[in-house]
């Protein structure tokens, strides 16, 4: 019997916050794969190693958790006043899914490097030396990111002493500006940053009961939660959530129903092929605890505790689009969000999550009644892991 092949594409694979993906130029993908498509989500899922029932990809690229099961692609921007246009697709694990509704807020620190190193950028924006502001088109959900990249003798500036808890090793800091991020966008159900018109619903869940929930459309769709109504204390680690299997399917069962109350699903039949999106997250005042690596955090270095949960599991630091969520919802006054910070008015959070400390900054105001955030700030890091070529099974790009 005669068998396909492998072919060879060009790929990356980068660091870029607490995450890792493989990076692609659209014009390097196969030409059935550089359209949306079943063609395009069968090749990413190879790559990556999925669908795996063992749970491992071990036949591919992905690290068998929500955070290194990730793909980007990239081109010159077809926008005006941007220089890149960003997808990304996250790669389900154990079953044939590429979920295509959300941002990466940790890769997204990981593209303007990408893009400048591979020349995607026209090079007339980039200094040799200094900061290059890379202007971000995130084609996932219609929004504006600026990345400002350190450059030094013409070159992206990877190593560095900035530190981000949920990382091991220094390098380089990032910053990133999210533009807009509670506005109307693609993918995040069309509606205002609050889609209920409030700062706090009662969120009924059959099974579960009645939750007040904050629901915010802000980086990424995501449901807040007190972490008492759910019989936390906000100082869990991954496994007192992961290793609870009744835990896990509350859990979805709550993201369901918040899901169609965001109105992001029609059916509730709909969020199991919605997965990425919407974030379910618990909040909880500041209290002392351990990180995962067994380093103290204090009450008194941070202004609250948050914990999420990203593609059925508890993150193991906090992804960057919820992180963005929690700075907006921390920036106006009786969200969830906001009181488990001590309520007020604020311009940036501190929170700890699983693996340490993490600062954002936002700038909320109210118009009209309504409240918008202008800008989300966070600083990230990115690093090249490898770069050369992936290989597949060449049958995958038939029909």
């Amino acid at each position: 019997m005669v068998h396909a092949p492998q072919i060879k594409i060009p790929a990356t694979y980068l660091r870029g916050g607490t995450s890792k993906g493989v990076f692609f130029r659209l014009q390097d993908l196969p030409a059935a794969a550089q359209v949306p498509g079943p063609v395009r989500d069968r090749l990413l899922s190879r790559i990556i190693g999925s669908p795996d029932p063992y749970g491992k990809q071990i036949d591919g690229m992905g690290g068998a958790t929500s955070s290194t099961s990730k793909t980007v692609i990239l081109a010159p921007s077809t926008r005006p006043d941007h220089d890149i246009d960003y997808l990304f697709g996250q790669v389900a694990i154990d079953s044939a899914f590429v979920d295509w509704s959300g941002n990466c807020g940790n890769l997204s620190a990981a593209v303007g490097p990408f893009a400048i190193s591979n020349g995607l950028i026209d090079p007339g924006r980039v200094p040799s030396n200094g900061m290059a502001r890379v202007r971000i088109w995130q084609a996932n959900i219609g929004k504006t990111i600026i990345a400002h990249v350190p450059m030094t003798e013409g070159a992206v500036q990877e190593t560095g002493d900035f530190e981000l808890d949920g990382v091991t090793f220094p390098a380089a800091e990032v910053q990133l500006e999210f533009l807009d991020p509670a506005e109307d966008g693609e993918g995040t159900g069309g509606g205002a940053m609050f889609p209920t018109g409030r700062l706090v619903d009662d969120l009924e869940v059959p099974g579960v009961g009645s939750l007040r929930a904050t629901l915010i459309n802000a980086g990424i769709p995501t449901i807040f939660i007190a972490a008492e109504a759910l019989g936390y204390r906000g100082t869990e680690l991954q496994e007192a959530i992961n290793g609870d299997p009744a835990a896990l399917a509350r859990f979805e069962t709550i993201r369901a129903h918040g899901a169609l109350r965001m109105g992001l699903i029609q059916d509730i039949a709909e969020a199991a092929t919605r997965q990425h999106t919407p974030k379910v997250a618990f909040v909880a005042p500041p209290a002392d605890y351990l990180a995962s690596s067994g380093k103290a955090v204090k009450a008194s270095e941070i202004d609250l505790l948050v914990r999420a949960l990203s593609m059925g599991k508890l993150h193991h630091a906090m992804m960057g689009t919820a992180a963005v969520a929690i700075g907006a919802a921390a920036a106006i006054p009786g969200t969830l969000v906001n009181l488990a910070a001590g309520g007020g008015e604020r311009t940036s959070v501190r929170f700890g999550h699983p693996s340490g400390m993490l600062r954002v900054g936002a700038e909320a105001r109210l118009v009209h009644g309504n409240w918008t955030v202008t800008k989300a700030i966070m600083s990230r890091s990115a690093r090249v892991l490898m770069e050369g070529w992936v290989r597949v099974p060449g049958d995958l790009l038939s029909s």
